[in-house]
């Protein structure tokens, strides 16, 4: 690839990243109650708007017109997820993608065609860098500068940690019970010769189990790491108070193992030190792989998980209501193979991958799992006779 074709490959992904983020930007201002920081997020994304409108008028000039801006499927369901995922998460997310325009807009900049060209590039690198800062004092009442740079180095921010939290669960809520009632579905349908009470019944009782096993299964399980994580906090928040020197050599130490000299290793636990409950946390995290950020609500999650279960469970039963015999299975099997691909396709919100690989490879498997249990319907059906 020439120096020009790479060039205008790279300022067509810069374009497409500035349009997302000052579409970004003005998703998590409408949710801002907080005026100041209202404004300060769409002052970015007017920011991140000028800079497409200059990236768009170079690729005219070189023949490489960028066109409309479309998102896609995935890219509208991030910008969601990351909106859910509340301000002080989001934004953090949004600075390491600043940091990553830094990079980019660096690497154009070596190949530009032209003084006039490389000092725009150069100028929009140094926007990044400032948002990235201004981004930066979002946080700046929950997070310790010690924190943040251990954070950027050990590439654990909290949006890793939380990722698309309830939506996540919600999603494999929906997955677990479409197969589950599925599965019953098709092979009671198989077993009684698709008589239409049987099959009701049948799909409304694990409807009705499965949306009550993943809930509570949910809150137990939530419920029990959080307390796991609270009695190691309190005996990590006991040898703080009784050897506090001690604790500090430690986190010291950990900062020496990420490549810190040792010298900067004292002084960012010595900033540490200055807020105990936040040496507690960092300590925590670094001993014992914990954090506060990855225990929800054990309510939240079991509403979250019943619901959602619920509500996949009973899409195969649906037809059952309104009709009967072959006319219902063959109407439950369209619903449920419609419901198996869009489950799939929604995964893209927490993974990222391809929608439509994604929702093919769900469909395939809901459609493997009918069949199966069709087929042991069938052998079982002389039984009952």
């Amino acid at each position: 690839m020439s120096e020009r074709e790479r060039l205008i490959s790279g300022l067509k992904q810069a374009w497409r990243d500035e349009m997302a983020s000052a579409r970004n930007y003005r998703a998590l201002a409408q949710r801002e109650e907080n005026a100041e920081k209202k404004a300060i997020l769409l002052r970015l994304a007017e920011a991140e708007d000028k800079h497409a409108v200059n990236w768009a008028a170079r690729l005219k000039e070189m023949g490489a017109d960028p066109g409309e801006y479309r998102e896609s499927v995935s890219e509208r369901a991030r910008r969601w997820a990351l909106v859910q995922s509340g301000t002080d998460t989001a934004v953090v997310k949004l600075e390491a993608l600043e940091d990553g325009a830094d990079a980019m807009y660096d690497d154009l900049a070596k190949i530009a065609p032209s003084e006039e060209v490389r000092k725009q590039l150069v100028d929009a690198q140094n926007e990044e860098r400032s948002h990235s800062r201004v981004l930066s004092e979002f946080t700046e009442g929950s997070v310790t500068p010690a924190q943040r740079k251990l954070n950027k180095i050990l590439g654990t921010e909290r949006w890793h940690v939380t990722g698309a939290g309830w939506i996540g669960q919600a999603i494999y809520g929906v997955n677990d019970g479409l197969g589950a009632a599925f599965g019953v579905v098709s092979g009671v349908a198989g077993a009684t010769d698709v008589n239409g009470k049987f099959v009701l019944l049948s799909g409304l009782a694990t409807a009705i189990a499965s949306a009550l096993s993943m809930g509570s299964g949910a809150y137990l399980a939530t419920k029990s790491e959080r307390e796991v994580y609270e009695a190691e906090m309190d005996r990590e928040r006991v040898e703080i108070e009784q050897d506090p020197a001690q604790e500090r050599e430690e986190m010291e130490l950990f900062y020496q193992l990420k490549g810190f000299s040792a010298e900067e290793a004292k002084k960012l636990a010595a900033k540490l030190a200055e807020r105990p409950e936040d040496l507690l946390k960092t300590l925590a995290h670094e001993e014992l792989g914990l954090s506060e950020k990855s225990f929800p609500n054990p309510w939240k999650s079991a509403t979250s998980a019943m619901v959602s279960t619920a509500a996949g469970a009973i899409v195969p039963v649906i037809p059952f209501m309104f009709t009967s015999g072959l006319n219902a299975l063959v109407w439950s099997f369209v619903v449920s193979t419609v419901a198996h691909f869009a489950v799939g396709a929604s995964k893209v919100i927490v993974t990222g991958r391809s929608w439509w690989k994604s929702g093919m490879e769900m469909t395939v498997v809901g459609l493997g799992e009918a069949v199966v249990t069709y087929c042991i319907g069938l052998l079982i059906a002389p039984v009952l006779r």
